[in-house]
């Protein structure tokens, strides 16, 4: 009889251990998110070389877009898991495949011609691709069944928008896409776009999506720097992101009335009126125009590399490097996704949306 109840304890212990595992966890969008698609492919949208990644554990560049950890780390950190591996890693297999995937690729938008300057990057149908193939690799170890019931039981990350407008409406003087569109329709018509790949992720068995918003594009050191009258931030740009944020922010509200279900919550990842930028000081910050990494004016001209400025203290800096935050702002975002207000993250933050049904 002891010997049963001990079996009995050590069964529920393992049930409660199960139930405590961290969910999946899975990566699309931009080089904000991606941690490493990009260096397994032929493109010039890296962040393979020094001083990339020189505050991450091993001071060595990882493809992520930061001195050290992006969002989907930070996130992770949060879920109690290690880092979902870039999908094109070769050591994305067996065990590994059940964290998850970072699917991401830098340079990437919602429209297929936006950053065509790139050639080579994995564009948003391509991701979907691959998830599928994900999707039948993971089941070829688990079973349909379990499969789906790990996908939907995950959490999703999908960030996308900025490159629409710095790296096509905005990306030359006079940009094609800026002679068939006013800025307002460009704006309705890629939030259109975004709006079918977010249900995309619905029909594919996702129930948990979080949606990151567009930072403040004009406020950028590179903006800053090519579209600035006097160093304040571009206002078109701001006007952009107003636009595409508003949008964003109706069709997370439209798909969540049309499933009847609270699948979608849309992250303010960087916006206009968030503390970490407009009162830098009060965040531990000295410095939310320049970036830590870069040349010319706000170093926010070409790309941070080797031969770049390079600021002594990260931690000081809001921007890393032209157009990405720092290791230290993107851990401020994420603790603000996980457990802040509406004005941070909307309908609901990650802790209350990832203890809802699915």
């Amino acid at each position: 009889m002891e010997f049963y109840n001990v079996a009995l304890i050590l069964l529920a212990c393992a049930a409660t251990m199960a139930d405590a595992a961290p969910p999946a966890y899975f990566v699309f969008g931009d080089s904000l998110v991606d941690s490493g698609n990009n260096n397994y492919i032929s493109t010039t949208a890296r962040a393979n070389s020094y001083p990339y990644g020189i505050d991450y554990p091993t001071h060595r560049p990882t493809g992520r877009f930061s001195n050290g950890y992006n969002i989907p780390d930070y996130i992770s950190m949060k879920l109690g898991a290690e880092s979902a591996l870039p999908y094109l890693d070769p050591a994305l297999k067996g065990n590994a495949l059940l964290r998850g995937a970072n699917f991401a690729s830098a340079g990437v938008g919602i429209l297929n011609d936006t950053g065509i300057q790139f050639a080579n990057i994995i564009r948003m149908p391509q991701q979907f691709q691959y998830f599928q193939q994900y999707k039948n690799k993971v089941s070829s170890i688990i079973g349909k069944n379990a499969t789906d019931k790990l996908v939907a039981g995950a959490l999703v990350t999908i960030a996308l928008g900025g490159n629409d407008y710095v790296n096509n409406y905005y990306l030359v003087p006079v940009s094609l896409r800026s002679l068939q569109y006013s800025l307002t329709s460009y704006s309705s018509f890629i939030i259109s776009e975004y709006k079918k790949y977010l249900a995309k992720f619905y029909e594919l068995g996702a129930r948990r999506v979080l949606v990151l918003s567009t930072g403040p594009l004009g406020c950028s050191p590179a903006m800053r720097a090519m579209r600035s009258v006097n160093g304040e931030c571009a206002p078109q740009l701001m006007q952009a992101t107003a636009l595409f944020n508003s949008g964003l922010k109706n069709i997370v509200d439209q798909l969540n009335n049309q499933y009847s279900a609270q699948i979608y919550t849309m992250g303010n990842s960087f916006p206009p009126n968030q503390d970490v930028f407009n009162n830098p000081q009060a965040n531990g910050f000295s410095n939310a125009n320049t970036a830590c990494c870069g040349q010319g004016l706000y170093n926010g001209i070409g790309l941070c590399t080797a031969a770049s400025n390079l600021c002594a203290d990260r931690d000081n800096y809001v921007f890393w490097d032209q157009y990405h935050p720092s290791q230290r702002a993107i851990k401020i975002i994420v603790d603000r996704l996980f457990s802040g207000s509406m004005a941070d993250i909307y309908p609901v933050n990650l802790n209350d949306m990832l203890k809802l049904d699915v």
